[in-house]
């Protein structure tokens, strides 16, 4: 059912609850400034496209999500994958794949795919953020170094290193020295002035510098000229089938990342004021919002974990701070825009060099060494393909390693016993020790999902009995699931034991095997009298099928 958070909460919102927006909204309207410019020059767009995706994207964000503090714009995350795809087809190409990402994240709402998007393994997302940081540092350092403007970095970052070292003596020392002390304030900053953002002033005092001290470094203006005062136009592409096929891969990672990462800031959120997101409804709104921002001149948007943590942190209660925060915005494009041209790169490569340093969690390489060293490895290996190749490589490669690493904890969890009154370890009701197991009967223990790595160890089980018995019973109470390739070998040692005359008999067989064995017809070829609730039952039932032959 289509209900954002807005709706809910207009019901009760008062003036006191309006004033705590205002002031939140304000100030994080503010601290978006500088990241949604240099987001999009990172991207590799105009900087003008990068405010109105800001303004776009938090306020459908902020007024159609499921919730209730979420702030959305341009993102780190994205930057990689954005920069690659106006690299190949320009800025065209890039509103296409922005409004495919936009209808799959709409789609996924709507078909509840929002919770699924929690069950990707942790060290695949610790691994590609890592990787995003280290690609929005490189990529940073040309501005910060003062590098030549018409200097272009290759696509892919161990290029862009090369490059950089190459071109290393050409560096502007008074751009760098500009860096350092954009850098000094944001890392020195005292936290009791928290409320007065350090990415403003560190960009106010740099301007202010370069202009009245006519410093000889590139700015918005020298770069790119006069800012657009009104909303840039949109440039659609011709839709044909070669670019939909091109662009259908990007689309997905760009969808991907913006669930991921909207999700991600969402749950944040919720640890910080207590409250519950609909992840269904936040879908809903991201892919919306990745709609709409095209046909304003703007690109892929997502939920921003810091922009959202500091709404939070200035007292926002409800949706209406990320609209007032997209306000915000508007009225410093439009009344600030002749002012903003004066900015000089340098300081929003400085600002987004402590972006990528924090947003890369370089912990978790420690944190993760002291656990499982598979996880370990299935992040390192992602923070490598995305660092090497590309984002879309990585997570590839990431997901199919943790899939396989996944299935091999199934199949080690997975056991398949044969047990006697003598040798089970069990005890109480559930044990056969003491328990009457009647001559030519053979009791098997099946422990775990019953998928394709069990089934190979139900083949090696079944063999190693010397003699052809007259019954065998297969205890799978402690099996939760099980899948095609499981049902295929009940089926085939179905088969087998009705060749061989042996009657088969499962007991305890939990919710979902059971409608899996009954839809797949296993109920009626086994027989109902043969599907026992509990081992007490199996055996009696294994005693009546051995009378008649008595």
């Amino acid at each position: 059912m289509f209900c954002p958070k807005l709706f809910e909460v207009l019901r009760r919102y008062d003036r006191a609850t309006f004033f705590a927006d205002l002031a939140a909204g304000v100030t994080v309207g503010i601290v978006a400034l500088p990241l949604a410019i240099g987001f999009a020059i990172a991207s590799g767009v105009s900087p003008e496209r990068g405010l109105w995706t800001a303004i776009i994207a938090g306020f459908f964000i902020a007024a159609l999500g499921g919730s209730l503090v979420q702030v959305g714009g341009p993102t780190g995350a994205f930057v990689p994958i954005l920069a690659g795809i106006v690299l190949l087809h320009g800025y065209s190409g890039l509103v296409l794949a922005t409004l495919m990402a936009g209808a799959l994240l709409v789609l996924m709402g709507v078909l509840k795919l929002g919770n699924l998007i929690k069950f990707i393994p942790y060290p695949v997302t610790a691994g590609f953020t890592s990787g995003i940081a280290v690609i929005i540092f490189i990529g940073q350092l040309k501005e910060f170094l003062g590098l030549s403007k018409d200097l272009k970095l290759p696509a892919h970052t161990p290029h862009q290193v090369a490059t950089l070292l190459e071109h290393l003596p050409e560096i502007n020392w008074v751009t760098l020295a500009i860096g350092a002390g954009v850098l000094a304030i944001l890392i020195f900053w005292p936290k009791s002035w928290r409320r007065v953002p350090a990415s403003i002033v560190a960009v106010i005092i740099s301007t202010l510098a370069v202009v009245f001290l006519k410093l000889d470094v590139t700015t918005i203006q020298t770069k790119f000229g006069e800012l657009t005062r009104g909303i840039p136009s949109l440039e659609f592409p011709k839709v044909t089938f070669d670019l939909l096929q091109t662009l259908m891969v990007p689309a997905f990672t760009i969808a991907m990342l913006g669930a991921i990462e909207s999700l991600l800031s969402a749950m944040v959120a919720d640890g910080m004021i207590e409250s519950r997101h609909d992840s269904n409804q936040e879908l809903i709104g991201q892919g919306l919002a990745n709609i709409a921002c095209p046909f304003f001149g703007g690109f892929s948007a997502t939920g921003a974990i810091a922009r959202t943590a500091t709404n939070i942190r200035n007292g926002a209660r409800t949706p209406v701070a990320g609209i007032i925060h997209s306000i915000t915005l508007l009225v410093i494009v439009l009344v600030a825009a002749p002012l903003v041209k004066f900015i000089p790169l340098v300081a929003l490569s400085g600002v987004l060099l402590v972006v990528a340093f924090r947003m890369g969690e370089w912990d978790n390489f420690l944190e993760l060494w002291h656990g499982p060293k598979s996880d370990f490895w299935v992040m390192v290996a992602t923070f490598v393909m995305t660092v090497i190749f590309d984002l879309t490589v990585a997570v590839g490669v990431g997901l199919t390693m943790a899939a396989v690493l996944f299935v091999r904890r199934m199949e080690e969890i997975s056991q398949i016993k044969l047990v006697t009154p003598d040798s089970d370890l069990e005890s109480g009701s559930s044990s056969i020790r003491n328990k009457h197991v009647p001559p030519g009967v053979l009791v098997y223990r099946i422990e775990g999902p019953f998928f394709f790595g069990a089934a190979e160890k139900l083949e090696a089980a079944l063999s190693r009995s010397d003699e052809v018995p007259r019954v065998v019973i297969f205890r799978m109470r402690n099996v939760p699931a099980i899948d095609a390739t499981g049902l295929h070998a009940l089926e085939i040692t179905l088969e087998k034991f009705h060749r061989k005359h042996t009657q088969l008999i499962l007991s305890g067989v939990q919710p979902q095997p059971m409608k899996v064995l009954y839809n797949a017809g296993f109920v009626d070829k086994i027989g109902l009298d043969n599907i026992c609730a509990n081992v007490d039952v199996a055996l009696t039932r294994a005693q009546e099928l051995l009378t008649p032959a008595q």
